[in-house]
């Protein structure tokens, strides 16, 4: 059921340290178990995430961006079945509530963004901490970063079955947490061979993958995944992501742990808020852009 991916137990640290980087640096991605985020919290939070994209436009439309691309994105020509909403600091009370404020959350619906924010933060942030110190860089070295989240929705129908639901992609930030849909399949993550596997729904569990910013972090030790999400079946799928990423101003570059007279720095230092740029203008959404700031020497 957890597909081919590796299945980490974050009950089970620090034995499952090497586990960890090693899936990190061959695959991007793995399933993680016994993550702390209540079952409960999860069904709820999904619930809710139906209800705000079926909004009408005018509301969802307020949820603006904070970087580019971080707010909500509607169907297009490149993704006519998907569409999402992005809040893009979920350690920050200020932004949830204005998060909430812009779509009109009722009581509950805030209380619930409130609760899943402050939990998927917390487990964000030490799945972070625990890869880092896996290769010595001290564990706090990801404070100030920021974490953001953003709902999906896929509006699957008997004639879409086959297509994409949402275009071959890297994700731009460090780490992603996902809370797949747990009644729907779809995503698909290539392979150390090129080919694409699926990852099957698992109730209660999350999938961790990689992004951009964790090679350009690591000095290319750890690997960017790319992924896609098909349409298997007429319905609605829903999904809620979560990024690990650097604040949008600060200057990016790999820890000194990475770098020496055998592995010499491979990015030019560069600021998020610039690569998310990079990415977007030039539609650079598959781990294209990183080429594009390699060192010269």
């Amino acid at each position: 059921m957890a597909g081919q991916i590796p299945v980490i137990d974050l009950e089970d640290f620090p034995r499952e340290s090497e586990k960890l980087r090693e899936a990190c640096e061959k695959w991007g991605c793995c399933r993680i178990i016994n993550h702390g985020v209540p079952p409960t919290l999860m069904s709820e939070m999904k619930t809710l995430v139906g209800s705000l994209l079926d909004l009408p436009v005018e509301i969802k439309r307020r949820n603006t961006d904070a970087v580019a691309g971080s707010g909500y994105m509607a169907r297009s020509e490149v993704n006519p079945l998907y569409e999402a909403l992005g809040l893009y600091d979920v350690g920050s009370a200020e932004a949830v509530d204005t998060f909430c404020s812009q779509l009109e959350a009722f009581p509950h619906q805030r209380k619930t963004i409130e609760l899943y924010a402050e939990a998927i933060y917390k487990l964000t942030m030490n799945i972070g901490r625990k890869l880092a110190m896996s290769y010595g860089v001290a564990g706090d070295v990801f404070n100030g970063w920021n974490c953001q989240f953003r709902i999906n929705k896929y509006s699957f129908t008997q004639e879409t079955i086959g297509s994409s639901g949402v275009q071959i992609h890297t994700d731009s930030g460090f780490l992603t947490i996902l809370q797949d849909d747990e009644n729907v399949s779809g995503l698909e993550v290539m392979d150390q061979s090129g080919s694409f596997i699926a990852i099957d729904p698992w109730p209660g569990t999350l999938v961790l993958n990689l992004g951009d910013i964790a090679t350009v972090w690591s000095n290319g030790r750890l690997h960017t995944v790319k992924h896609r999400v098909q349409c298997r079946e007429a319905t609605t799928r829903l999904s809620i992501a979560t990024f690990l990423a650097p604040p949008k101003d600060m200057l990016l570059e790999a820890p000194p742990e990475f770098v020496d007279s055998q592995h010499p720095r491979l990015y030019a230092p560069f600021t998020y808020e610039h690569f998310r740029n990079l990415r977007s203008a030039g539609k650079l959404h598959a781990g294209e852009a990183l080429e594009l700031l390699r060192c010269k020497n």
